[in-house]
């Protein structure tokens, strides 16, 4: 007698605005599960005994066992599995990829659609009230007293800056985090937008540190206003450089510092740090086009294109080399991209940009190209067809083809070793430099990378401070 195969139900979908409404609008895209979608998802779980979602974790989330408390309904079982190893629930849930990570490991997702980690981890954060500002932002239920004899500085106030000062302030270090910008959060306030991360959801992981007594200065630039030799002679007992990999690449074609053209760090910071989506509530104007480009098609050039229509745009395109099976942004960022209008250019590689007398860009040039032999990434190399080229009219292009290490910090600390792309060269295993009780992590490490990994280098190295300090 054969036997019967169990029945998997499909997966709970996330409820959405709807795709013509929020292309004119800053809201959250994604609104959430409600605790009855939640609790359905999560019996989705198999609870396997060898759950290969938490090796697939950056940070080593107990995955099956927060998804078990959820499936019992104890919300603040689930929350506390959560922030034992993730300082910032509420914010991975939203923006890292999962499908590359645990979920692209569930075992469920082997022959049927991967159990929804990303979506339940985000619900857990959102919807558990933490008894205390401890519980809120640290894996303890109760905060050490202040040790007054102990501090810490932190440059830079993205993810791994902000993990690591949620771990050591939890366990009694003082420490302070110098910021360049005139608000912290680093990329997740000015690179991502509102309507995929909430600024409030930010906002809330700040105060929580606040409570902590963590102390943040913002327009403090590491290397100009404030060095590492600076900080270790004011009697900090170790450093943290958390300050991301910042600086934009360019294209270096012709035509490309017309009006017009903008790297997507400058167009986003505009937006999202400025405020421009807010204005004139907020006095930050951004520069508008009817007919806009983005080049790239990473989950900073979506971004990019899907701001660029809800600031105003009627026709946002975004144009790249390869094919749409190559695109390495998020195939959730790419579908929602699609739904609210924007237009795929795929097999166009830019030429140069085109202006009119007075110097703004009216149009674009591009190769077109084809599909050639796997390079070293594993994708098809675009190979150009000679002669065929096509112009793009525009008035504004936005460049979203990477970034490298911002050189001012690193200038200034010649004795940091850097590796031969030019980043700084840390154990992987404690984010230590070549300067003793100096750390590092993140993309200024790495490279470009996700928020997640950026959180668990921090959380590497707070735990190796904290073991030498304590």
């Amino acid at each position: 007698m054969a036997s019967k195969q169990k029945k998997v139900r499909a997966r709970t979908p996330m409820p959405l605005q709807d795709p013509v409404a929020r292309g004119s609008n800053f809201n959250e895209v994604a609104l959430g599960y409600t605790r009855e979608q939640a609790i359905l998802e999560a019996e989705r779980c198999l609870q396997c005994k060898k759950p290969l979602c938490r090796d697939g974790c950056p940070v080593n989330i107990d995955i099956k066992g927060f998804i078990g408390r959820l499936v019992d309904d104890d919300l603040k079982g689930a929350y506390d599995i959560i922030r034992k190893t993730n300082s910032l629930p509420a914010v991975c849930g939203r923006v890292c990829p999962q499908e590359n990570q645990c979920e692209g490991v569930c075992v469920l997702g082997k022959k049927y659609e991967p159990v929804a980690i990303g979506r339940l981890e985000r619900y857990v954060a959102d919807a558990y009230a933490a008894e205390s500002a401890c519980e809120e932002v640290t894996d303890l239920s109760t905060c050490a007293l202040e040790n007054e004899h102990i501090k810490v500085a932190c440059i830079g106030a993205g993810p791994s800056s902000l993990t690591v000062a949620g771990y050591l302030a939890g366990r009694g270090i003082k420490v302070d985090v110098y910021e360049a910008l005139h608000e912290p959060g680093g990329v997740l306030i000015y690179g991502i937008p509102e309507f995929r991360l909430p600024k409030s959801v930010v906002a809330r992981e700040l105060d929580g540190l606040k409570a902590l007594g963590v102390t943040f200065y913002t327009n403090w630039v590491g290397g100009k206003t404030i060095t590492i030799k600076d900080m270790l002679d004011q009697g900090y007992n170790a450093v943290f450089i958390g300050v991301g990999a910042g600086l934009p690449r360019f294209l270096g074609v012709p035509g490309e510092n017309l009006v017009g053209v903008f790297s997507a760090n400058e167009y986003l910071t505009r937006v999202n740090l400025g405020r421009a989506y807010d204005f004139p509530e907020h006095d930050t104007p951004a520069y508008k086009a009817r007919r806009v480009v983005v080049i790239g098609a990473g989950n900073v050039a979506m971004d990019a294109a899907r701001t660029a229509l809800r600031m105003g745009a009627s026709e946002v395109s975004v144009v790249y080399r390869r094919s749409e099976d190559e695109m390495p942004a998020r195939k959730e960022e790419i579908e929602h991209a699609v739904e609210e209008g924007v237009k795929l250019r795929c097999l166009c590689g830019p030429l140069s940009f085109h202006g009119d007398n007075q110097g703004r860009l009216k149009a674009m040039t591009v190769q077109k190209m084809e599909l050639g032999e796997p390079d070293e990434s594993g994708r098809c190399s675009p190979v150009c067809l000679d002669g065929e080229t096509e112009q793009i009219q525009c008035g504004m292009a936005v460049i979203a083809v990477g970034t490298r290490p911002n050189p001012v910090l690193l200038e200034a600390s010649p004795e940091l070793e850097l590796t031969q792309w030019g980043y700084i060269r840390a154990d992987p295993e404690t984010g230590e430099t070549s300067i003793p009780n100096v750390f590092a992590g993140g993309d200024i490490v790495t490279g470009a990378a996700t928020v997640i990994s950026a959180m668990g280098a921090g959380r590497r190295a707070a735990g190796e401070i904290a073991s030498r300090l304590l």
